[in-house]
């Protein structure tokens, strides 16, 4: 007769251990990891914006820049396609209910890995550490799309930790101006690594185990 509190109790220290939070609006809002700056874009607007005509509009002019070779200038050009991504932040509070919607997060994805990689690569960066740095945010964007899957939503705190897309683009560009990109990729990796790998690992030992211990999603307002 005992057995039935002590695993009640079990589940509750392992939910809170985590955090553990049911999926606010849309799973697609996860998908997108916003930082804070995409973030309160999103706030101005109320979420009234649909999100997918300013992401569409940032990543093509982010492309016309990276194709003009702006990720390699040593001026203050060199922010010029992550300030101009930041348009995509404008819909980020939005509910993202629309039948395209969910092409916003891969194209947020495509841009900035793509911005990342140029300018790590203009600036002469080994590319294993490009590899490194790009294979932290997969890892993060792939381990949010199986976690959603299994109703375990990432803390709130996890998108700030992990700047963003917005964030971290601003971060390689500051390392572009400051002309030391190959150190940014560095320490970049491996703050981005620890955080990622860090949260992911407890949150997944301490998930639930069984369909009845998982976390539902929060119902449509």
């Amino acid at each position: 007769m005992s057995r039935r509190p002590q695993e009640t109790d079990r589940r509750d220290r392992g939910a809170i251990s985590v955090h553990m939070i049911p999926v606010p609006r849309s799973v697609v809002v996860a998908y997108r990891d916003d930082g804070p700056l995409s973030r309160a874009m999103g706030l101005l607007v109320a979420g009234q914006l649909p999100p997918l005509p300013p992401a569409i509009a940032g990543a093509f002019v982010t492309a016309v820049l990276l194709v003009l070779g702006i990720a390699g200038a040593d001026d203050f050009a060199v922010f010029a396609p992550a300030v101009a991504l930041l348009l995509a932040g404008a819909g980020s509070a939005h509910r993202h209910d629309g039948r395209l919607d969910w092409l916003a997060p891969p194209i947020l994805r495509l841009t900035e890995y793509g911005f990342i990689a140029s300018a790590g690569f203009a600036r002469s960066v080994p590319p294993l550490l490009v590899i490194a740095l790009l294979g932290a945010m997969a890892f993060h964007h792939y381990d949010t799309v199986y976690r959603v899957r299994q109703h375990v939503y990432p803390p709130p705190w996890l998108a700030t930790a992990g700047l963003g897309w917005d964030g971290r683009m601003l971060v390689v560009a500051l390392g572009g101006l400051l002309d030391v990109m190959t150190a940014v990729f560095v320490l970049l990796a491996l703050y981005l690594w620890g955080v990622f790998g860090w949260e992911s690992l407890t949150c997944w030992l301490a998930a639930p185990r069984t369909p009845d211990e998982a976390v539902e999603p929060a119902p449509a307002e």
